[in-house]
């Protein structure tokens, strides 16, 4: 018993270099993070295709406008839920036990998936899917920032470490669900999916004892006592009301589709305005935090406009692909869904190098600040649109390599924000708001693609050339911005607690 206590305990875990110079807790948190985005990508692959495809050929026949914006808020309300995930984690039930109910949900929602129920089947999974990654996504990410102390500098590599996890999922779920449910059943794929997420619980199962004790219990545990009795029946009343206005709108049939991607796209916009409004207001705070939390903003804001392109992936790219593409070039069919596991695969073979490169440049004399990095991310995933005018603007399909040079670009961009996102916001979250500034860092993707679900209906084969310069050009000026204000943004985040 001395033995496990000791491999507990959260001072322990700062000199723990068992796993590459990092805690042993980080290979148990890669696996298990990996099998879940194994599921959640292969159910992406296939999406898209499967809600345009022809009811005759196993599809649901929704046109391709409408299908790419549900899409895009499908994405959105996945990461959106990861709000109320962190409150859940902070207050009620602490990071271990939020994780693996998140993914036992995560799991039933591509059942449903895989069971051929038409469009109900679809809507059900997206609220049990919704509900899981909004549980699972912040807290795991959460305990890996548990295994390091504030101030330690292998934090940077770390993420990015358990960021490749991520990619190793992510590379093999289209290559492998992807073409099962291209080439023989699209219920078939979305099974695949639910066994990726079952096999990632029984690796989180496996890996408890190498988590630091801090993701145990509640980092802000909820006291009921000291709830005022009219705001909990004021929170019950609203949540019931929304419900009941819902279910009467979609029976009636006044919600449609348009109107659910109009919904959640201004949810998703209007949520995390909301949630650093409390935070700032919050006496929990202290004025350190809150000066930190106000230089994190606008990098938050840069996060929200990178999502807006990378997220594309599963709807305009998927598209493109698909109908503008010659997937024959290379002598035989490409599936494709296989596109969407490039930059997973650039992930790979850039983390080790980035993991490296970060940890040189953030112990030099001068290390690069994250609105440094966040801004380089801009520029380059708007280079990555643009890249793709000149193929887009010619005659004829565009040859695949076109395409595969987008994504590997976009991809450089994401390992100069997405891990280091991370990282920076396990460290300049406020105490009191730990769990659940990881899920607002979450939510920069879901106002992303809620953003995103009203651009993608812009996009149009005939006239792409212009929605990929429009789109790419705007992404980069907002990097070179971001760039000039990089001193400033230092000055915010670098306040001492």
């Amino acid at each position: 018993m001395g033995v496990r206590s000791s491999t507990r305990d959260p001072r322990r875990h700062a000199s723990d270099r068992e796993f590459f110079g990092h805690p042993r807790g980080l290979v148990g948190l890669f696996f298990a993070e990996a099998w879940e985005r194994f599921s959640y990508y292969g159910m992406r692959a296939l999406l898209l295709y499967y809600m345009y495809d022809q009811v005759a050929d196993g599809g649901l026949g929704i046109p391709a406008d409408t299908a790419r914006s549900l899409v895009a808020v499908y994405g959105s309300a996945t990461y959106m839920a990861a709000i109320v995930g962190g409150w859940v984690s902070d207050r009620l039930l602490g990071d271990r036990r939020s994780t693996l109910l998140g993914g036992v949900l995560i799991m039933c929602g591509h059942i449903c998936l895989a069971l051929p129920a038409g469009a109900t089947a679809l809507f059900v999974s997206m609220v049990l899917i919704a509900a899981g990654t909004g549980l699972l996504k912040p807290t795991i990410s959460s305990s890996v920032g548990d295994l390091y102390g504030g101030n330690d500098p292998r934090r940077d590599a770390g993420f990015s470490i358990y960021y490749m996890g991520i990619s190793v999922g992510a590379v093999a779920a289209p290559l492998v669900v992807g073409t099962v449910g291209e080439t023989y059943d699209y219920h078939l794929g979305f099974g695949l999916a639910a066994f990726g997420m079952a096999i990632g619980l029984v690796v989180y199962l496996g890996i408890q004892r190498n988590l630091s004790a801090a993701s145990d219990r509640p980092k802000n545990p909820l006291r009921l006592a000291e709830v005022p009795r009219g705001r909990l029946v004021t929170v019950v009343s609203v949540f019931v009301l929304v419900a009941i206005g819902l279910v009467g709108s979609a029976v009636t049939g006044v919600l449609t589709a348009g109107g659910v991607v109009n919904l959640i796209s201004l949810v998703a916009i209007a949520l995390p305005i909301t949630y650093f409004t409390v935070m700032l207001r919050s006496p929990r705070v202290t004025e350190a935090e809150r000066a930190r939390l106000r230089g994190y903003v606008p990098l938050f804001v840069a996060a929200v406009f990178f999502w807006v392109i990378q997220e594309q992936g599963a709807t305009v790219i998927a598209q493109y692909a698909a109908e503008s593409t010659d997937l024959d070039a290379f002598g035989f069919a490409v599936p494709a869904s296989w596109f969407q596991s490039v930059g997973s695969f650039v992930l790979i073979v850039l983390t080790p190098l980035f993991a490296v490169l970060w940890l040189r440049l953030d112990t030099s004399a001068r290390p690069p600040s994250t609105a440094h990095k966040f801004g380089v991310a801009l520029v380059i995933a708007g280079l990555s649109y643009v890249l793709l005018v000149l193929p887009s603007a010619q005659a004829g399909l565009a040859h695949p390599l076109w395409l595969v040079g987008s994504l590997a670009i976009v991809t450089v961009g994401e390992m100069c924000l997405s891990p280091i996102g991370l990282s920076a916001t396990a460290r300049l979250a406020p105490a009191a708001f730990a769990t659940q500034t990881m899920g607002l860092w979450l939510t920069a993707g879901s106002a992303g693609q809620g953003i995103a679900a009203q651009l993608v209906k812009f996009y149009d084969a005939d006239s792409a050339a212009g929605y990929f310069a429009v789109v790419g050009t705007g992404t980069a000026v907002l990097g070179l911005v971001l760039l000039a204000a990089a001193p400033l943004i230092r000055k915010r985040t670098d306040v001492a607690a």
